[in-house]
């Protein structure tokens, strides 16, 4: 029996984090990860995949983002922890389930700050010519991208205060700037016969088209920032209070915005440019071009600098919530242990800051604009989804955490999240989901390495097998289905498809996960006392 007590305690490095987060720099952390490029961009990006049934993908995908969200904030109250979102399936499914799903989250959260730097030099290019060309950044645009993520390093480093106290101020100009955009173009250049059959209707490429933007038009990216408010648990002045109150307000006010912001760009786009229908439309700056074209100079040159501003804080944040997840690998034995090295003095993990960015800046080269970044970024983000699922209702069956840490409706939430989760990943069309195959066949391959090194039970093997077996089976039915695959299963039976078996997968997993947890009593044990400690 591989008893692994050590694991669920604190080191001497958790020490040398402060808790000074309360539940305003909490909310700031949660919206200011989602108030980045996602509302610059992806408003055109989905329009143009699906039309006006664009509103559909946003409602979608927020509604999923909420079950994920109350997923995670259960998990929040029970064991806060910084890089709490690969450290849970470590304690419910072992090492096998943690690396696969710490290492796609690792990537994906790796190209979040190159995503925000392209597309802040994207929206640069209107005033700084050269920086941007023929849908991707120029060799100068690649080495301002390069400075600004130098700078969200920086931030980061010098510590969590002020960190908080800047993430603070630029959300709530964040906030404020994309909620005037959406309220002037809905009052002034609302034209609603864009929805009009001449250019298509409602859902002028099918409804389909809709749920595959969720992912490919950076739906999910724009949504998925909402995690870092677990990322930075472990540094939360009340966590049971502050983490889900800060997780929900997060998810339901950025559903509002995202809905008020696409139907503002679907009313204001210029006749003209729909000869081509929705497909043609190609704005290297969305929503500031739309307000020179209805003569509003002066919300240009306002969205022109806040798209300096929104990108950015959104970066701030994963640099500083991606440090986290390294350090939570590092704890894991996945990554090397001298990156869980916390700076004595500015209390941060420094070594990890130091190496995501320089991982970040492979992701400029091969892939030189937002939207190629966020294809790929997006679909790696919803594979660590499902595995909350999973760990939530092994910690409940296990007895981790009490009364007042549960969620009421969470035995529904639970799988219905699992199984949403599942189908968004479907939903990325097959030539994007592709991609993702080198990247998590690689975590395999990194995780066999390890497991070799340190010797690691059998056991631990069986507890995790479901995660690898899952991704193939999405892989395998994507691949045979009708969202850019060789549609041999027919629409909708393709969707039912993967409802179904990702839901038997479920049931295997939570399976695994408690008699993981049930087979090693000293671990489940000792999991228990620190939860108990960490609500305190």
């Amino acid at each position: 029996m591989d008893t692994d007590v050590a694991s669920t305690r604190p080191t001497r490095e958790d020490d040398l984090l402060r808790r000074r987060l309360g539940f305003w720099s909490l909310l700031a952390t949660g919206l200011g990860s989602v108030i980045g490029s996602g509302w610059l961009l992806a408003p055109m990006y989905a329009a143009r995949a699906a039309g006006p049934a664009a509103l559909l993908a946003w409602v979608v995908c927020g509604v999923m983002m909420l079950l994920i969200a109350l997923v995670f904030a259960e998990l929040g109250m029970v064991k806060p922890e910084s890089g709490g979102l690969v450290r849970y399936p470590l304690y419910s499914n072992g090492r096998l389930a943690a690396s696969v799903v710490g290492w796609s989250m690792w990537v994906g959260y790796v190209g979040n700050p190159p995503t925000e730097a392209a597309a802040v030099v994207q929206y640069a290019n209107a005033y700084l010519p050269g920086l941007y060309h023929d849908n991707q950044l120029t060799g100068l645009g690649i080495l301002v991208a390069i400075g600004l993520m130098l700078v969200f390093v920086v931030i980061n480093y010098v510590g969590i205060g002020l960190f908080a106290r800047t993430n603070n101020v630029m959300t709530a100009v964040k906030f404020l700037v994309p909620s005037l955009t959406a309220a002037v173009f809905i009052a002034s250049g609302f034209q609603p016969h864009n929805f009009a059959p001449q250019h298509g209707g409602v859902a002028p490429y099918g409804w389909a088209t809709a749920l595959s933007a969720i992912a490919s038009a950076g739906l999910v990216f724009a949504y998925t920032g909402f995690r870092n408010v677990i990322e930075l648990s472990g540094e939360a002045r009340n966590p049971r209070r502050s983490v889900p109150a800060a997780l929900i307000a997060t998810i339901a006010v950025t559903i509002v915005l995202y809905l008020a912001l696409q139907t503002s760009f679907l009313g204001a786009v210029p006749g003209h440019l729909l000869g081509a229908g929705w497909h043609g439309i190609n704005l290297s700056s969305p929503f500031g071009q739309l307000a020179l074209a209805l003569n509003m100079t002066w919300l240009y040159w306002i969205l022109i600098a806040d798209a300096m501003v929104s990108p950015s804080g959104a970066a701030i944040v994963y640099t500083a919530a991606n440090a986290r997840n390294s350090y939570g690998l590092a704890k894991n034995n996945f990554f090397p242990r001298w990156l869980m090295k916390v700076n004595p003095r500015w209390h941060v993990p420094g070594r990890a800051l130091g190496v995501n960015f320089v991982v970040g800046l492979a992701f400029l080269l091969p892939l030189p604009s937002w939207h190629a970044i966020i294809g790929v970024t997006g679909t790696l983000a919803v594979f660590t989804f499902a595995i909350g699922s999973v760990s939530v209702m092994a910690f409940r069956r296990c007895a981790v955490g009490d009364a007042t840490t549960r969620i009421a409706g969470m035995r529904v939430i639970a799988p219905a999240a699992f199984v949403i989760s599942s189908l968004v990943i479907f939903w990325v069309p097959w030539p994007t989901l592709v991609k993702t195959v080198p990247v998590v066949a690689l975590g395999l391959v990194l995780y066999a390495l390890n497991y070799l090194r340190d010797r690691s039970s059998v056991g631990d093997l069986r507890a995790g097998i479901w995660l690898p077996a899952y991704l193939g089976t999405m892989y395998v039915l994507s691949a045979l289905g009708t969202f850019g695959g060789r549609h041999l299963i027919p629409a909708p039976w393709d969707s039912v498809s993967v409802a179904i078996a990702s839901l038997a997968i479920y049931v295997w997993a939570v399976r695994s996960a408690v008699h993981h947890m049930t087979a090693d009593p000293g671990r489940t044990n000792a999991l228990r006392a620190e939860a108990a400690t960490d609500r305190g």
